[in-house]
């Protein structure tokens, strides 16, 4: 990556990127999933999807965070489980969110496709 480059690293695609930390990539999905929750327009609907995606998502983060400090394999793979999971959940919603806010189809495609990497 160029030193000159400004670009904010939560905003660029994995496949710009190199060598990439899994807790940041984690971390960093987690940060677009909550400016995209953050932008959604205000009614009913987005409110109720938009928590239930805040959920999932900020799981995704906490699990790759807890199964970082366990001492265990059991341990460790019990909270990957819960990523994964958690992950396919994110995933419904956002597509959710994609069907039902069509100006919002353009930031759901990378979200959807980095967790499905």
């Amino acid at each position: 990556m160029n030193s000159t480059n400004t670009t904010n690293p939560v905003d660029t695609p994995v496949s710009q990127k190199t060598k990439y930390d899994i807790h940041e990539r984690i971390f960093n999905f987690v940060v677009r999933v909550i400016r995209v929750v953050n932008s959604l327009p205000k009614n009913q609907a987005n409110t109720i999807i938009g928590q239930q995606v805040l959920r999932c998502a900020t799981s995704i983060g906490a699990n790759d965070q807890e199964a970082d400090g366990v001492s265990t394999k059991k341990d460790f793979i019990h909270c990957y489980t819960i990523v994964r999971k958690k992950t396919k959940e994110t995933v419904f919603w956002l597509r959710l969110i994609a069907e039902t806010n069509p100006l919002l189809v353009a930031k759901m495609g990378p979200l959807i496709q980095e967790a499905k990497n």
